[in-house]
């Protein structure tokens, strides 16, 4: 004889609170619940309305900036801490959680273009147009906090003078050097006065520099004559070059996969590049109206940030082509850097009006410490509304956006412009002779040639 015997473990039916109702047992036989499809559906729809209602994602400006912010890096060391520079050579360290200046590095004469930390998060490097190189020790937050130190934090450790402006700086993620980018590109050590190496390919300004995350010696830039290079700094030469139809203001590597990269453009959209295989992109990002000026990935690697001429932000998905979220206000003004947190949960936004502004990576994220039951409600409706996405009324609610007056008109004009480009090369391909005009995908269109 057989006896089976209900085993309930004390978890499952204690409640959480005093006020909670008690434990109910389902059955969820298939047979007993024929209504599971329209209920779900049900709570996939008010899933999204309440997504639109909550989403609140500006949480506060940071304000002290004389002109507009130029520039902005992360410590590694701290996840509350940010870096901002600006362009009349102010350079203020952060504090997200109050939205207030830590601390001032006074010192540089002109804009401050391009600002990097070490490794170890104890030093920040700075350079601007006034030709020099600044080197400052970092202060811990803690010890400004407390106003215990009598250490001065205002002068620099060392100052380097070089022959030209400088318009970026990045540390290698794993090393002791750091590469700036102007007239040419120097790698530079921090003992050393000049620089250990030197790389030159064209003769235009290079406008932005990055190293790769998971290969600390390869570097990727991008210059005013169109090109996007990549370099070794185990090889005496550069390796590759893509030159474009127009310029690229920023680039950033992917930090979980690091063979990939991402381009910021001025015909308003982002290209996504496999370094193994330049000659075509990966993904097309396009959605901003105007140059994008600045890129930045999540530490997940799975979305970036861009900011824009257009005075907005926008989040893209890695591998979409189409922006999940966009970010505005009406006092914001042409965004010039953009950086997520060192945890991926906010966004910082510096624009030309001098302010940095706060971001809610997720709109609708409730802020502050989630209980267990919350946290499990919201990862069963967020899956809801991933299952029930493709259904017309989920899927307009879902993909809705508001934007400014003036972004939805150049937007709207945007599109008739590139209709007609389209169909007049439609009308050129069959009006020539045969094969005489090839179609171009579009991941290839905006490549005019590799070099090696």
């Amino acid at each position: 004889m057989k006896v089976k015997v209900i085993s309930r473990s004390t978890e499952e039916f204690t409640r959480e609170r005093s006020q909670d109702l008690q434990k109910v047992f389902r059955n969820y036989d298939p047979k007993l619940r024929t209504h599971e499809k329209a209920v779900e559906y049900t709570r996939a729809l008010n899933a999204a309305k309440l997504e639109k209602i909550f989403a609140r994602p500006f949480i506060g400006a940071m304000d002290g900036h004389i002109d507009a912010v130029s520039c902005m890096a992360k410590n590694p060391n701290h996840l509350k801490g940010i870096f901002s520079g600006s362009m009349d050579g102010d350079i203020r360290l952060w504090d997200i959680a109050t939205r207030k200046t830590v601390c001032q590095f006074p010192g540089h004469q002109g804009a401050v273009r391009g600002l990097t930390s070490s490794t170890d998060g104890e030093m920040l490097i700075s350079c601007g147009t006034d030709c020099t190189v600044r080197l400052w020790k970092v202060p811990l937050l803690k010890m400004m906090d407390s106003r215990e130190s009598d250490e001065d934090y205002s002068k620099p450790l060392a100052v380097y003078v070089w022959k030209h402006a400088f318009w970026a700086v990045d540390h290698q993620w794993d090393g002791p050097l750091f590469a700036t980018a102007g007239s040419q590109v120097d790698i530079w050590d921090h003992n050393r006065s000049e620089p250990i190496n030197t790389f030159e390919w064209g003769k235009d300004t290079v406008i932005s520099v990055r190293f790769n995350p998971g290969e600390p010696d390869v570097i990727a830039t991008s210059a005013s004559d169109r090109s996007i290079t990549l370099y070794d700094l185990r090889m005496s030469s550069p390796v590759r070059k893509l030159i474009m139809r127009t310029k690229t203001n920023a680039i950033c590597w992917n930090p979980m996969e690091p063979m990939n990269f991402t381009a910021a453009n001025e015909d308003c959209s982002c290209y996504s590049y496999d370094t193994r295989k330049l000659d075509e992109a990966k993904v097309v990002h396009k959605d901003h109206v105007s140059a994008v000026m600045d890129i930045d990935y999540s530490p997940t690697g799975r979305e970036f940030v861009t900011g824009s001429y257009d005075r907005t932000v926008r989040i893209f998905p890695y591998n979409g082509d189409h922006s999940r979220e966009i970010y505005h206000t009406k006092r914001m003004q042409r965004v010039f850097c953009v950086r997520y947190s060192c945890d991926g949960s906010y966004l910082i936004s510096g624009s030309d009006d001098t302010n940095l502004r706060l971001w809610k990576a997720k709109s609708s994220e409730q802020m502050g410490v989630l209980l267990p039951r919350e946290r499990k409600k919201q990862e069963y409706l967020d899956a809801v509304k991933e299952r029930y996405k493709h259904l017309p009324e989920v899927k307009r609610i879902v993909r809705h956006r508001h934007l400014p007056k003036p972004i939805y008109k150049a937007a709207a004009l945007r599109r008739t412009m590139i209709e007609a480009e389209n169909k007049r090369d439609q009308k050129r391909r069959a009006h020539s002779a045969p094969g005489s005009m090839p179609v171009q995908p579009f991941r290839k269109r905006r490549i005019i040639k590799e070099d090696e």
